[in-house]
């Protein structure tokens, strides 16, 4: 079992789904983060009791070299998407995707499976397959 998994075991055990992990630096400091949803929503007490969940295990497996902090979060309103699981739980959403010609295409995901999207747009609907998704995220209209 690799670390994911074991933090995987730790965050559903706590009735909530891991999101994502992200390693970062952030003014010189390495951080850990790791999102996490619920169909009820994340609550700070939560994020409190995956953290106290993860710590053991992240104490045996170091996740970084050297000092981190551990950040438990969920992910929010506006947020990355990277896995067709993301894509399938944020239709009806809308989004902003990139692709590697550095073309934007921006609005409501529509649909989403296994192999692609459709994005609802200004101009008509566009079938978007991943691989050819540089990066993606949800955006909330403000």
């Amino acid at each position: 079992m690799n670390l994911e998994e074991s933090i995987e075991i730790a965050v559903q055990g706590c009735d909530a789904e891991l999101y994502d992990i992200v390693t970062t630096k952030e003014h010189d400091r390495n951080i850990f983060r790791i999102y996490v949803t619920a169909p009820d929503g994340i609550s700070l007490d939560k994020c409190a009791e995956i953290s106290r969940m993860i710590s053991p295990i992240l104490d045996i497996e170091e996740p970084m070299h050297g000092n981190y902090n551990l950040e438990v979060s969920s992910p929010g309103i506006e947020r990355k998407l990277k896995k067709p699981q993301h894509y399938k739980a944020s239709v009806g959403e809308n989004v902003r995707v990139k692709d590697f010609n550095k073309d934007i295409v921006k609005g409501k995901l529509t649909f989403a499976d296994e192999n692609e999207i459709k994005v609802s747009t200004d101009h008509g609907e566009e079938i978007i397959s991943y691989d050819e998704i540089s990066a993606a995220s949800t955006y909330y209209e403000w």
